[in-house]
Order: C-alpha cells, then sequence, then structure tokens
C-alpha cells in the first residue's frame, strides 16, 4: 500500500505534467478528484473560483497574494478562451499593455461576442467584467502574451476620452510610438469619426508630435469632415515626443520622473549640498559605523535571518566558508556576506561622488558590480551558477504581493540606460534620492537583491547631496513597502517622499 509522502508524489506528478504543457489556469476535469483534493490539502493547488485552479508554493502564508498576481494575466487568458469563442480586452485596457503597464487592475473590462455584462470576482480584491460590447474587427485585432486585445490605432480610435485624463501617462507613451498619421487615419475616415479625429490631432499636439496633428486635421478637412481640434489632455505634456524611443516603456520612465519631481521638492527635505561635507574620510568613517545596522535591516527586509553576530562575524573575517561547513552550507551567512562585499563597493562609489564624480554616471558603471560582489559567495558555495552573474535578468519577475508587474527582460535593457541618464541629468539631489531608489526597484533590473541595491543605489544619491545614509528599519517594513506600492500601481510617490523624509527626522 502506498504511503502518504508516496501518494503525495504521484499526484505532483500529474500536476508536473500539466504545468510543463503549459497549463496555468488549471480546470477541474483536468485532474481527477483525488489528486486534485490532495494538491489543495497540502498547499499545492489553489481554486481561484469554481472548477478553476492554479498552483502555488506550499510555503506561502495564509492570504499571501504573490502567486496570484504573478498568474493573473495568463490565467485570465486562459479562462476568457475557453468561455468564449471570440473576446477581447477594452480599447482602454488595450492601451495600458500596448504602452506596457502590466499592473495588476482591481477591475479588468473584457468585450466577448456572448457577453452576460456580469462581474466574476477574483482573489484580493480583484474582479473580471464581462460585457456585451463591439469587437474590434479582424484588421484591428492583436494579441499579446496571449491576450487578445485592440490594435493600437483602433484603440486609441474607440477609448473613452476620459482615458487621456485618468491615464495621461500610459496613452502618451502608446501615442508616442506611432510613426506616423497614417496608422489611425485609414480608420478615422472610413467611419467619418471628426470629433474622435480632433481629439487625437490635439493630443497629437499636446506631446509635441504637430506633424502628425496636421496631417490629420488636414487629410479630414480634405475628404469633407469639419473637424475642431480639441486637447484630450488635462494638462501640456511634460515630455515633447520629437522622436520615436525603442520602447513605449521608456516614454513610461520618462513621464513618471517629471510627474514625481514636484511632490518631492515640494515634500523631501533640502538637500545641505556637497558642500556640506567637509571631509570626505569622515563622512566615509561614519558610513562604516552605521554598517552592521544597515546590513541587519536591510538583509532583514528581504527576509535573511541575520543577527548583528553574524554580520559581524562576516565583517572580522570569522565567517569562513572554506573551513566551516556550517558557513559554506547557511544562505543567511552568504547573503551576510555577500552584502559586505557589495558595501564596500558602494562605499567606493561613493568616495567618487565625494570627490566631485557625477553621481548618475558613477552608479551607471558601479551597480552591475554591487550586484556580482553580493552573489559571489552563493555562486562560490555552489548555490547559484556561474552565469547568475552575467547581468540583468533574462526571465520574469514578481515582487512579492505587489500588483506591479516589473517590466519583461527584453525591456529592462531598454529602461536601465534612461535610469542612469535621468540620474546623470537631474539637477536636484532630493529628486536623485527618491526616484533613483523608486524606479531602481520599479525596473526591478535582476532576479535578485534588487531591494538591497535599491538602497545602496538611494544611500549613493544620499551622500551626493550633502545627506547622512539613511538606514530603513526592518520594522517599518510594512510601512516601506505600502509606499513602494502606491508609487507603483497608484502612480502616488507622496507617501514615499513621506515615508523618507520622517526616517531622516528621526
Amino acid at each position: 500500500m502506498a504511503t502518504p509522502s508516496e501518494k503525495l508524489a504521484e499526484s505532483l506528478e500529474e500536476l508536473r505534467v500539466l504545468q510543463e504543457g503549459g497549463h496555468i489556469a488549471i480546470q477541474a476535469f483536468e485532474l481527477s478528484r483525488t489528486h486534485r483534493e490532495r494538491l489543495v490539502l497540502h498547499g499545492f493547488l489553489q481554486e481561484i473560483m469554481k472548477g478553476w485552479y492554479i498552483p502555488v508554493r506550499p510555503d506561502e502564508t495564509a492570504g499571501e497574494s504573490t502567486t496570484w498576481y504573478a498568474s493573473y494575466w495568463k490565467f485570465c487568458a486562459a479562462y476568457l478562451d475557453h468561455r468564449y469563442e471570440d473576446w477581447s480586452l477594452s480599447p482602454e485596457q488595450s492601451i495600458a499593455l500596448h504602452a506596457e503597464n502590466w499592473t495588476v487592475p482591481k477591475q479588468m473590462l473584457v468585450r466577448a461576442d456572448g457577453g452576460r455584462n456580469q462581474l466574476t470576482q477574483l482573489p484580493f480584491g480583484t474582479s473580471l467584467l464581462e460585457v456585451r460590447a463591439a469587437l474590434p474587427e479582424k484588421p484591428d485585432k492583436t494579441s499579446k502574451d496571449g491576450l487578445r486585445m485592440f490594435a493600437l490605432p483602433a484603440a486609441l480610435i474607440t477609448a473613452s476620452p476620459t482615458c487621456f485624463v485618468s491615464h495621461s501617462a500610459d496613452m502618451r507613451a502608446a501615442l508616442a510610438t506611432l510613426r506616423d498619421s497614417s496608422e489611425v487615419l485609414a480608420k478615422l475616415l472610413e467611419g467619418g469619426r471628426s470629433v474622435v479625429a480632433g481629439r487625437l490631432a490635439g493630443a497629437f499636439r499636446n506631446i509635441g508630435r504637430s506633424t502628425v496633428a496636421d496631417e490629420i486635421m488636414q487629410t479630414m478637412k480634405a475628404a469633407g469632415y469639419a473637424v475642431r481640434e480639441t486637447d484630450p489632455f488635462a494638462a501640456p505634456s511634460p515630455i515633447l515626443f520629437n522622436k520615436l524611443e525603442p520602447s513605449p516603456y521608456v516614454n513610461r520612465l520618462r513621464l513618471m520622473w517629471l510627474e514625481m519631481r514636484e511632490p518631492i521638492l515640494a515634500r523631501f527635505p533640502q538637500a545641505p549640498g556637497l558642500h556640506a561635507i567637509k571631509d570626505a574620510q569622515t563622512y566615509l568613517q561614519q558610513v562604516e559605523d552605521l554598517y552592521v545596522s544597515d546590513a541587519y535591516h536591510s538583509l532583514s527586509i528581504e527576509g535573511y535571518r541575520v543577527t548583528p553576530d553574524l554580520i559581524e562575524r562576516v565583517r572580522t573575517g570569522a565567517w569562513n566558508p572554506d573551513r566551516n561547513s556550517g558557513d559554506r552550507a547557511q544562505v543567511d551567512a552568504l547573503a551576510a556576506r555577500g552584502y559586505w562585499q557589495a558595501f564596500q563597493k558602494a562605499k567606493s562609489s561613493v568616495e567618487k561622488v565625494l570627490a566631485g564624480a557625477n553621481v548618475g554616471t558613477v552608479v551607471a558603471t558601479d551597480h552591475r558590480e554591487w550586484y556580482r560582489e553580493m552573489f559571489t559567495p552563493s555562486v562560490v558555495a555552489g548555490l547559484l551558477k556561474p552565469g547568475d552573474l552575467a547581468g540583468y535578468r533574462s526571465s520574469d519577475v514578481f515582487i512579492r504581493r505587489s500588483m506591479h508587474v516589473p517590466p519583461h527582460p527584453e525591456l529592462v535593457r531598454d529602461a536601465m540606460p534612461v535610469l542612469f541618464e535621468l540620474l546623470a541629468e537631474e539637477p536636484e539631489p532630493a529628486v536623485r534620492v527618491v526616484l533613483g531608489h523608486f524606479l531602481f526597484v520599479y525596473i526591478h533590473p535582476y532576479s535578485d537583491g534588487n531591494g538591497r541595491i535599491g538602497r545602496l543605489l538611494m544611500n549613493t544619491m544620499m551622500a551626493a547631496g550633502g545627506y547622512p545614509w539613511l538606514v530603513i528599519p526592518v520594522e517599518e517594513r510594512e510601512a516601506y513597502m505600502a509606499a513602494l506600492e502606491a508609487a507603483s500601481v497608484e502612480r502616488n510617490i507622496e507617501p514615499f517622499v513621506e515615508f523618507l523624509g520622517k526616517l531622516m527626522k528621526g
């Protein structure tokens, strides 16, 4: 008779076969009742709605949202494919994805051929609203990662005018990817959409694409339509998009930077200035004196179980994986050692900044070295492969309990140079401090270590502004993560500014 562990292994094998077949959303009939109930009982399967499940990690705590947010888009695509022969995301949601905004929405609006005009509740306050509404014609359809959606020109023409105000960054980023007026003009002319033509002409002029705006207006008038140009945005664009960027994600980063500058300057403590640091060596010694506290809190925020004693052993060299098998096997000790090495490299970067080097230029090069130092001990111990030190991630990542979905790997390579360019060009130290940290973790360029590197980057920016080194206490983790989530999902930087400012004031 099979043991309980053997029975669980049989069920896991069934689940493995489904997962290798690309199943993120698993229907009840795909597993026998016995296997299904056993996998749910042991925490390997979670019911999302009646008859639908997703695989989960058994070590996730009750109420953990990470797996759901990571599975959200693929689950919705599979569910909608099963339910409807023809469906599409709404024009507004389509535009968000065209702009590479993969934040999990509270409510996703879907058009379907048999839409029930019904709301389906999903986990963690998310929902799916299926409506019976006009679907895009075949030439106006596209798909992205299995999600059926409006092609961008059709989405811009069909979207609600309020979208230009409520989701201005996505709208501007998407508009800026169109090469010329012909991509929208054909549909505007076919449908005689003079009001929409005037709105899109105004939108293009708002982002600095006056040639496209003029072509829309002149062509519509030549075809006999009376068109009045109107600007649908609530304010002038903070950026004029006079050239095509390699990806809409770059446009979104630039827009976010400019939109968030003013709240930061209004609320963040004024920078003392680099001149306030009279003696670079004294400043560096103060940073070194904070190492134990910084390491303890920074590692603990990430979930490592470290103690000041362990950190002190690492600093003094008492930690020795070559002679001590316990040290070699201890993941927490490897993390502590890696952080010590990265911290030393970050101090070297600060030294360059105190000597007058441009802080954006310094971190553009040095952050890669911080990353390598942080994970070299784990490679030496065999916990990571040497290839893991190669650089930016080559796979998707998901942030624990966050509705924000970082960009796909290919977009990271477009985004990171822009982040460092913005840091190098920004004259205000306060803006560099806040947005340097926030946008680094927003992009999440590495598979691991983003939070630790983001905090080292923040403190390098602090030094460049004459601020003292800042330790974010593990006791403030929930408030810290909530502030970052508000900035990522709601585009509200104020909670993060206030959080950092409060810590600085003690």
